[in-house]
């Protein structure tokens, strides 16, 4: 029998057949995929193959092959991957310009680990309603003009008063969404928006160091309403984002404008970094690439060194 993955708890799974049954599940034996080293080797999002139990519970045998998957760093010291999501249409990438601050190295490393797995990528800009001055106004459109002229869509929203709601909620319809951000961005806002009657619980921001606490500690599967229907992925808060299986060579490859403008440069494995002739770093010099994307390039290939997640002895 087949069964959508639905939620991830970390002991136990939550599976949905197609006939709407819920049913929970734990892995048979030691199941691991191959060719990836992986915290969750089922993800949220996976269709899996279930062996019924006469106690009503299930075991997963096999994952029906992916159509595709992001992943993330499971930590500074591991060479592990965490897995956020399978299947997926879209990634939604909350951040927040103030109360918290989410710092574009965190967004570009998102971004670029969404272009690697080849899911399409959308910014919401969300608690617009706290910037007030006006330079905090300036600030909402230099973000929101370097994103949307390397091509991505942006989209700003207040979930607190409910604004750019209905802009979001059409770009959603009818498609698998990953949800992912820092926390305290105000996933869980959005969500409830998003899905009226959920009620997902939701936590104040600290006032000490102006970050969020972690309301999501697993990831689930929602439904949308409306005819068009579609899924949304929430996942747990995160404050930074590790890449990983990105090299020296490719890093380039998932931001859009260095690929683009690295087409020119002399050295076909050219990367950017001291090479002659480099085309990325003159345009570097001219303003045509951003300073914040070219830093958060360089911190991908920080993460490529292979001595950086080496365990101390």
């Amino acid at each position: 029998m087949e069964a959508l993955v639905i939620k991830n708890t970390g002991s136990w799974y939550v599976v949905r057949t197609d006939d709407g049954a819920e049913i929970d599940c734990k892995i048979k034996g030691n199941f691991r995929l191959k060719g990836i080293r992986s915290t969750n080797p089922i993800a949220v999002g996976d269709r899996v193959k279930i062996t019924l139990n006469d106690s009503g519970t299930a075991f997963i045998t096999e994952i029906v092959p992916r159509k595709n998957y992001i992943i993330r760093r499971a930590s500074n010291l591991s060479k592990e991957s965490h897995i956020l999501a399978s299947n997926l249409d879209q990634a939604l990438l909350i951040v927040t310009l103030a109360h918290p601050t989410t710092s574009l190295t965190f967004i570009d490393r998102f971004l670029a680990t969404a272009e690697a797995y080849r899911v399409p990528a959308i910014i919401v800009i969300n608690k617009v309603d706290l910037l007030t001055e006006p330079e905090d106004a300036e600030l909402l459109e230099a973000v929101r003009y370097l994103y949307e002229s390397i091509g991505y869509t942006v989209v700003t929203t207040s979930a607190k008063h409910g604004d750019g709601i209905e802009s979001l909620r059409r770009l959603l319809e009818g498609k698998t969404t990953l949800i992912s951000g820092n926390s305290g961005v105000g996933k869980t806002t959005l969500i409830n928006d998003l899905i009226p009657g959920l009620d997902l619980r939701t936590a104040a921001i600290s006032e000490v160091h102006d970050t969020g606490t972690h309301t999501t500690t697993f990831s689930e599967m929602f439904q949308l309403p409306g005819e068009q229907g579609g899924y949304l992925i929430d996942t747990p808060g995160v404050r930074g984002f590790g890449t990983i299986e990105m090299d020296e060579y490719e890093a380039s490859h998932f931001f859009p404008e260095i690929f683009k403008i690295g087409a020119d440069c002399r050295f076909n494995n050219c990367t950017h970094t001291h090479e002659p002739h480099c085309a990325v770093l003159k345009a570097l010099d001219e303003g045509l690439i951003s300073q914040s994307r070219y830093g958060s390039y360089l911190s991908i290939l920080e993460d490529s060194n292979p001595d950086k997640y080496r365990k101390p002895y």
